[in-house]
C-alpha cells in the first residue's frame, strides 16, 4: 500500500505547488476605487457606520426607481438603464454587500434577511419615502422579499429574471455558479479564478454575446477579486436559499412588472410564468432572443417596456387618489 500513499503524496504536492502558481492575488482597493469608482459614484455611509459604493443620479424631485443587481455582478450591469432613466427618474443604484467596490459586510451576513435590511438602509440614508424597486437574478429574489415585508414603501416592483420561484432547473446552466457551489472545488477556484471561467460564466448567462466585452469580463473578473469579495462569495454560496411559495407571491399588494428573457439558461423563462401567474396584479413582458440580463442585451426595448409600465401604474395611482371616498 505504500505506492498508494506515494502517488497521492505525489498529486498532493502537485496540487499544492499549482495553486501557489495559479492562484490569483486580489486586486488593489485603491486601483478598483480609480477604475470603477469615479464619479457620480460616492461611498455611502449608512446608520451604522458602513460604507457602500453608490451611484445616484437623475433630478432630486423626480420619481425614485432603485436598482439590484445580481450575484457576482454590481451596479455597472444596470448602467444602460441608467442612461436612458436618469433624464426623468431618479435612479438609485449600489453594490450589494460582497459585492462590487462595497466588498465584505463586516458581519459577515450574507443571507436575505441581511440583503432585505439593507434595502431600507440606504433608502433611510438617502431620505426616500417611497420608490420603485427592481432587481436582477439575486437582486430580484431580494427585491421580492422586501416587497412583502414593505409594502408601504413601495410605488411598484420589478422582477428581471429574478430567482426565487420554485421551479426545476434544466441544462448546464452557469459552469461557474456550479463550480463555486461546490465546498472544495469552489474554495480552490475561488483563489485561481482565472479570466476565462469569468468570461466562460458571463457568455453562458446570455444570449446577445454583443455584451460580453473585454471590459466587461475584466470588470467581473476585477470585482470578483476585491478584497473581502472571494470570501464573502463562498459564504454566500453556502448560505442556504429559501425560495418562494404560491401563497407567499398571491399575499403581494405591490404591482408588479416581471421583465424576462426567454433564453435564460440561469433562471428559465418557467420563473417569469411563475411569477406572473401568482402575483395579483402582475404584467409579463417576455424578450425572445434574449438571456439572463434583459437591461444590458436589450437595454432600449426593456427600459422602454418599464417607462412605459411606471407611467401606467403611477396615472392609475393618481385616478385611484381622485376618486371620492
Amino acid at each position: 500500500m505504500k505506492w498508494v500513499f506515494r502517488i497521492f503524496a505525489v498529486i498532493l504536492v502537485i496540487g499544492l505547488v499549482a495553486f501557489l502558481f495559479l492562484r490569483t492575488p486580489d486586486t488593489d482597493r485603491d486601483e478598483m476605487w480609480a477604475k470603477y469608482g469615479a464619479a457620480p459614484s460616492r461611498a455611502l455611509t449608512l446608520a451604522d457606520g458602513r460604507e457602500i459604493h453608490l451611484r445616484d443620479e437623475g433630478p432630486r424631485d423626480a420619481p425614485v426607481i432603485m436598482l439590484l443587481h445580481g450575484s457576482n455582478a454590481d451596479l455597472h450591469t444596470w448602467q444602460p438603464w441608467a442612461e436612458i432613466l436618469r433624464e426623468d427618474y431618479r435612479v438609485v443604484r449600489y453594490d450589494q454587500r460582497g459585492h462590487g467596490l462595497t466588498g465584505a459586510a463586516p458581519d459577515a451576513e450574507y443571507t436575505r434577511e441581511a440583503f432585505v435590511s439593507d434595502v431600507d438602509a440606504v433608502a433611510d440614508a438617502l431620505s426616500l419615502d417611497t420608490f420603485t424597486l427592481a432587481g436582477n437574478s439575486m437582486g430580484g429574489w431580494i427585491a421580492m422579499a422586501y416587497a412583502l415585508e414593505n409594502p408601504e414603501r413601495l410605488d411598484g416592483l420589478v422582477l428581471v429574471d429574478a430567482s426565487g420561484a420554485p421551479i426545476e432547473r434544466e441544462g448546464s446552466g452557469n459552469l461557474a455558479f456550479k463550480l463555486a457551489s461546490m465546498p472544495v472545488v469552489g474554495n480552490g477556484l475561488s483563489q485561481m479564478l482565472p479570466r476565462s471561467l469569468v468570461a466562460k460564466s458571463l457568455s453562458q448567462s446570455v444570449s446577445n454575446q454583443a455584451v460580453v466585452t473585454d471590459a466587461a469580463i475584466d470588470r467581473y473578473w476585477e470585482m470578483a477579486r476585491y478584497p473581502g469579495n472571494r470570501a464573502a462569495t463562498r459564504k454566500r454560496f453556502s448560505t442556504p436559499r429559501e425560495g418562494f411559495t404560491a401563497e407567499q407571491a398571491a399575499a403581494m399588494t405591490v404591482p408588479t412588472l416581471v421583465m424576462w428573457g426567454k433564453e435564460d439558461a440561469l433562471v428559465p423563462f418557467e420563473g417569469g410564468e411563475w411569477y406572473a401567474r401568482n402575483i395579483p396584479n402582475a404584467t409579463l413582458v417576455a424578450y425572445d432572443g434574449i438571456g439572463h440580463i434583459p437591461m444590458e442585451e436589450t437595454a432600449e426595448r426593456s427600459a422602454a417596456d418599464l417607462t412605459g409600465w411606471l407611467a401606467e401604474i403611477r396615472s392609475a395611482q393618481e385616478t385611484e387618489t381622485e376618486e371620492p371616498q
